[in-house]
């Protein structure tokens, strides 16, 4: 009798850590450039064109001993906005939460309007969240509207 191989990749158990799970596979490098993670050097396991049953593909991210702060988690409900966050705490998650977008958002983004002061004024871009289901944004200062796909990270 032959045995036979397991066809799943086994990754490590996180001890401490935060799990970022349900991000769109289009999304999944742009998620990891939001957050910087290329600059860390902590452990990182990163999972792209996953099955899911609820987006069909997915990504999912592992990070050691790293802890995001709120304003770190609104990014990425800029460009992926249904993704969960897991936070892990001896080897247990303590903590589950969607990621949600605020209803204000302070120097995140690049307006789209070249005339707009924040383009040309050495200033924070101020933006008032208008849909949060479309992910849809309007300029303070210009009252330019921008939607997900036009969203420019600073």
């Amino acid at each position: 009798m032959i045995n036979e191989y397991k066809k799943e990749l086994e990754v490590a158990a996180l001890e401490n850590g935060t799990v970022i799970d349900h991000i769109p596979s289009d999304r999944l490098f742009k998620v990891v450039s939001l957050l910087g993670l290329e600059k860390l050097d902590k452990s990182i396991t990163i999972g792209n064109n996953l099955i899911s049953h609820k987006i069909g593909k997915k990504g999912i991210i592992k990070i050691a001993d790293t802890f995001f702060k709120e304003e770190e988690l609104n990014k990425i409900a800029l460009i992926a906005p249904n993704v969960k966050i897991n936070v892990i705490k001896g080897y247990k998650v303590t903590e589950k939460k969607p990621v949600t977008l605020p209803d204000r958002i302070v120097g995140i983004i690049r307006c789209g309007n070249p005339k707009c002061i924040t383009n040309n004024e050495p200033m924070k871009t101020v933006f008032d969240v208008i849909d949060k289901e479309r992910v849809e944004v309007k300029c303070k200062y210009c009252e330019r509207a921008m939607g997900k796909d036009s969203i420019e990270i600073i």
